[in-house]
């Protein structure tokens, strides 16, 4: 099963796949995603690592506390959504790409 397996090709591929999962996560990290809630009044702006990066809240909500918790929420949780979709989505094509190493005669 592994007598013509070459294991500098194994550690190559280790390698590479490294490099590009450091890629992958440090241009994860420079991505924005953007999210409003109710109708635009909240925007919340949160980068590829789910920090919050900037939050806009128009001034009419700021007399109605409880609207302005839920948009709030709704908004957060959307951004991050957004932000983890894109990170699987980034996942499965890193992943696919080594897709031609598995195989081991």
């Amino acid at each position: 099963m592994f007598k013509d397996f070459d294991l500098s090709k194994m550690t190559q591929m280790l390698s590479q796949a490294q490099q590009k999962a450091n890629e992958f996560e440090e241009n994860l990290a420079k991505k924005e995603f953007e999210s409003k809630s109710g109708g635009g009044l909240i925007s919340v702006k949160i980068n590829g690592k789910s920090e919050i990066l900037d939050i806009c809240i128009d001034d009419s909500l700021l007399e109605d506390k409880d609207s302005l918790q839920i948009l709030l929420i709704s908004a957060i949780n959307d951004a991050i959504k957004l932000a983890n979709d894109e990170k699987q989505n980034a996942a499965a094509s890193l992943f696919d790409g080594f897709a031609g190493f598995g195989g081991v005669n």
